[in-house]
């Protein structure tokens, strides 16, 4: 199948506004675009699987095998016509500086075509060794064409595209001009999130309109359905939806997914679902009760804008810290964990919250915890391992990304983890274990290493044949 991965030279160069628009204007066409995202991100899928129609799926060497990506990139890529990754950072970016974790290294793995976007902001001829630059550093890495972005008008544009026709020969694929339109708000932890945006499928059509008539969208197509130098992604027999379903019978968690919270891979909820898990989603803002449960899952987002609003749910607040007491199975990651707090402060604004973890989660103006984590899991971790899983002590790659800090935090509380890399809730400890409650600030990723939502689906069956009426003692460690 045709594919794309759409590089830049740094990051803030555009390429989530291009990519939103490109697969709007595909789809337009009565394209299936299947996106995809380069590493650990919330933010970007949201407005790019939108615009698809279609879930957007992370491809990231931290928490993935190599094999394990070129197989989701297949399996995901069942009914599609184009396949589009949107890269993170730059081309050659990552951790490792080697560059093995980098976008290069997924090009190279995925055996797609790149085209790479600019920002022409105060540049000329000098597009031209940038280009030559990162066409030599790498002659692996297949390079296709260039979008110029950010053009400053139709003079900018013409010497533009004489430095790259005379010193290159990459094929200029579109010129964007500076548009301040067609920019998606930010704030502190990036783009703000699809799911918080009013007249988001308005913004996207608008971006596709505008984007689509200064792309060449068939030149495009073209470059990615260029014959490949090796095979390419290989096709796995298997669902398009996740792996084959386990054993046991199923069960029925609760979701919170609304403006507050909305950050989950849809790979891991196609993995509980494949699990044996019936997902029912429920909105923190309006709805004034639980639905019918055997589980409760609040992933991240941001709940410190919606401070008020969670707050004066004073009913869904009780149910769920009623549940939560009750030993209803429960797991929550960074807003979620917030949410569950018993208040959250932000400069002189403070609001109460669920009140079952004994601890006030306060935003502060620079980052608490960022990046890659690598989790030990200690002896209060409630859920049972499955069969295939990684081994007990192998650590856990994760990630975290937070403004927030617990404080007051009662000294009882006992932690499922130890940190070998990152913050976590204390700088030593993550994932807060009450009851049958688990909830961390760091971000889980099912796969072949750390399968935790089959774990969580397990652990809702073991709770539900207990009875989940008695709350299990947890000892802290």
């Amino acid at each position: 199948m045709p594919h794309l991965l759409l590089a830049a030279a740094h990051k803030s160069s555009g390429k989530t506004t291009l990519a939103t628009a490109l697969c709007a204007a595909l789809r337009a066409r009565g394209l299936e675009i299947q996106p995809f995202k380069k590493g650990p991100d919330y933010i970007d899928p949201l407005w790019l699987g939108r615009a698809a129609g279609r879930p957007c799926v992370n491809l990231d060497f931290h928490t993935q095998e190599s094999d394990e990506i070129v197989e989701l990139a297949a399996r995901y890529d069942q009914g599609a016509d184009l396949g589009l990754v949107e890269a993170n950072k730059g081309l050659f970016d990552g951790v490792d500086p080697e560059g093995h974790d980098c976008n290069a290294a997924l090009a190279r793995l995925l055996d797609v075509p790149v085209v790479l976007v600019i920002d022409c902001r105060g540049m000329t001829r000098g597009i031209a060794p940038l280009l030559l630059g990162y066409r030599s550093f790498d002659p692996q890495v297949r390079i296709a064409g260039v979008i110029l972005n950010r053009v400053g008008g139709a003079r900018h544009e013409s010497k533009l595209r004489a430095a790259v026709e005379r010193y290159t020969d990459l094929p200029v694929l579109g010129a964007v001009h500076e548009d301040p339109s067609l920019e998606i708000a930010e704030r502190y932890l990036g783009l703000i999130p699809s799911n918080e945006v009013d007249g988001a499928d308005a913004k996207i059509r608008g971006l596709a309109t505008a984007v689509a008539s200064q792309v060449d969208l068939d030149g495009l197509l073209r470059v990615a359905r260029t014959d490949p130098s090796g095979g390419g992604p290989v096709c796995v027999p298997d669902s398009p939806r996740g792996a084959e379903h386990t054993g046991g019978p199923p069960v029925r968690i609760a979701v919170a997914r609304d403006a507050a919270f909305g950050f989950y891979y849809p790979t891991d909820l196609d993995a509980l679902e494949a699990a044996g898990a019936e997902l029912c989603f429920f909105d923190t803002l309006h709805d004034r009760d639980l639905p019918p449960a055997d589980a409760l899952l609040i992933g991240g987002g941001f709940p410190e804008s919606r401070l008020a609003a969670l707050a004066a749910n004073r009913s869904l607040r009780e149910a769920i810290r009623t549940a939560i007491e009750a030993g209803t199975p429960a797991y929550a990651e960074c807003g979620g964990l917030m949410y569950l707090s018993r208040s959250i402060r932000w400069g002189d604004q403070e609001h109460a919250m669920v009140g079952a973890i004994p601890a006030t989660s306060v935003m502060h103006d620079r980052p608490q915890g960022r990046g890659y984590v690598r989790l030990r899991e200690i002896r209060a971790h409630p859920w049972p391992p499955v069969a295939d899983g990684a081994a007990d002590d192998a650590p856990v790659p994760a990630h975290e990304f937070h403004y927030s800090a617990l404080e007051a935090v009662d000294p009882g509380l006992a932690f499922a983890w130890e940190m070998q890399r990152g913050c976590g809730v204390d700088g030593r400890h993550d994932g807060v274990v009450y009851h049958n409650l688990l909830a961390s600030y760091s971000h889980q990723r099912h796969t072949r290493r750390n399968p935790w939502a089959r774990r969580f689906v397990a652990f809702v069956r073991q709770c539900r044949q207990k009875g989940a009426q008695e709350p299990e003692t947890v000892i802290a460690t």
